[in-house]
């Protein structure tokens, strides 16, 4: 595995190079700014990108933004998203599409240091991580029940592989499924969690933050799995 880390904090830039190189995982370049990102990227070829949401030289969106340019030119690319606070919008926007092989986590995760080198190699390999505290964010909601546990089983299996960062194909070839039977039961997930086909946003990473909120629900408030 190859990663590129952009990182403004000097501290914590170096500090995730020294982890990953621990673990066996090669770092191809370090930036500072999100400027110097897109080009290392297309010198290095990584297999994953670190970046912040907030880089110089205005310490807005820089990061997010770069790292959506990336995603844009390379789909296969895996990005983790590190951020201080919640930004919902650029959340949002990260996972608006293909979500496999993204991550978006608040800093405090990078603590917990084996957590963190699961989720590289989890993200690396095409899975989707978001931080808890994200998606209670994303998901605020006031409401009686929750319209998960409205899902059938094998709707429930459907869509914990959509949360997997699944394609139609792929949830096809995991359950033995018709592509015919698959879409029907994506359609009847969108129509119980209440996800218009009008929807500006895109309905399948809609459908997989309410499954996410769910599971990541305290005990009586949610089902647990």
């Amino acid at each position: 595995m190859r990663v590129v880390i952009a990182e403004d904090s000097v501290l914590l830039r170096e500090g995730l190079a020294r982890l990953l190189d621990f673990a066996q995982i090669e770092v191809a370049a370090t930036v500072g700014n999100a400027t110097e990102l897109i080009p290392a990227v297309q010198k290095h070829s990584p297999d994953l990108v670190i970046v912040d949401v907030r880089m110089p030289p205005s310490f807005t969106d820089e990061g997010i933004r770069a790292a959506l340019e990336l995603r844009r030119r390379d789909p296969e690319l895996a990005v983790i998203v590190l951020s201080q606070y919640v930004e919902e919008r650029y959340a949002v926007e990260l996972l608006t599409g293909e979500t496999s092989g993204v991550a978006y986590l608040l800093k405090d995760r990078v603590a917990d240091v084996d957590e963190f080198l699961a989720v590289v190699r989890r993200v690396a390999e095409g899975g989707s991580v978001l931080d808890p505290e994200v998606v209670s964010q994303l998901l605020t909601r006031q409401r009686k029940g929750d319209p998960v546990d409205a899902l059938t089983d094998r709707e429930t299996q459907v869509l914990a592989l959509m949360a997997e960062g699944r394609s139609n194909a792929g949830i096809c070839a995991e359950l033995y499924l018709s592509e015919s039977a698959v879409t029907k039961h994506i359609n009847a997930i969108f129509t119980k969690l209440g996800i218009p086909p009008t929807s500006s946003a895109n309905r399948r990473v809609l459908a997989v933050l309410q499954y996410l909120a769910a599971n990541s629900a305290p005990e009586g408030g949610g089902r647990q799995r």
